[in-house]
Order: C-alpha cells, then structure tokens, then sequence
C-alpha cells in the first residue's frame, strides 16, 4: 500500500488540490489525515484560500480512502459535515507486518509516545517536518504542514510505502 499523510491543512482549498493531484497521479491508495482539516485555529490567520466548505466536499468523494483522526483545531461540528471518521486520537495502521500509529500531536507526541508497540510514529501539529529514528528504533516522521509551514520550512506532506518515508514539498 501507498499512504499519502498530510497534516494541518487548516481550510486551505489550493494546497489541499496540489495535494489530491499529487495522490491520483502517484498511484497512492490511502490518504491518512492527522488532523486540523477545517479550521485554522486561534493562533494561525486566515490561510490564503481558505474554503472549509469546499475542503468538506472534496475530502467526502475520497471518504473511502480516508483514515483521519482529530487535530487540536478539529470538533464535532467538523465530523457533521465529513463523511469519514475523524474523532479519535490516534489510528493504528498495519502494513506489511510494520505498525504505523498515527496522531495529530496534541496529545501523543515525542515527549509522550504511546504506551504500545509500534514500528513507526507519525504527527503533525508542530507544522516541522522531521524524519528520523529514534533511540528505540522507532521511525519517527513530523509530516509537517502544507499550509503554515514553521522553522523556514516548505509547504510539505509525507509518503510512506513499503517501509520508507519521504517527505514531499508542495
């Protein structure tokens, strides 16, 4: 399986169609979402483009390709209008044997890693993309943020297949 990860999109509609052109014409099979979909929080500005309402309705016509899970900026009124879950903390994916946890990083973050075994961690909510292993052999990935990138960072997202991680820009 091909995982396109993406994180803190924030109601950005024309990063969000790079990003969806980037899935159809690379093949990927699952778009996983860590998080802060529609709304750009109260420490962001309004990102150039925004348009939750047109986000809501290109993410539902992938809903069966979608594994989501909650953002600090995400609440119940959002998962009204998705057709996808997007609720939970965290979701653990396997492939191929290797177990992906998958957060936003609010809550599970490198100073508080998850309580289970995991082969890899993925996160967004820092908007710094990262890639490394960490001293317990644990692939971490911060998949960054394709709408208020930090730290002088480019707009980016992460593709994670056959047990490799690479770190896309927009």
């Amino acid at each position: 399986m091909k995982y396109l990860i993406v994180s803190d999109i924030h109601g950005c509609l024309p990063t969000l169609e790079k990003v969806l052109a980037y899935f159809e014409h690379h093949g990927c099979d699952m778009l996983c979402i860590l998080g802060d979909i529609l709304n750009f929080g109260p420490r962001n500005g309004v990102p150039e483009g925004h348009n939750p309402p047109a986000i809501v309705e290109r993410l539902n016509a992938y809903a069966d390709k979608i594994v989501a899970i909650r953002g600090n900026c995400d609440s119940e009124v959002d998962q009204m209008l998705l057709k996808f879950p997007i609720m939970a903390d965290y979701a653990l994916l396997v492939d191929n044997g290797k177990r992906l946890f998958l957060t936003h990083g609010h809550i599970y973050n490198e100073q508080n890693m998850p309580p289970l075994a995991i082969d890899a961690f993925f996160y967004g909510h820092t908007h710094l993309k990262k890639v490394e292993t960490n001293a317990d052999g644990i692939l971490i990935c911060n998949t960054g943020s394709i709408t208020f990138p930090k730290g002088g960072n480019p707009k980016t997202f992460a593709i994670y297949e056959n047990g490799k991680v690479e770190i896309v820009e927009l």
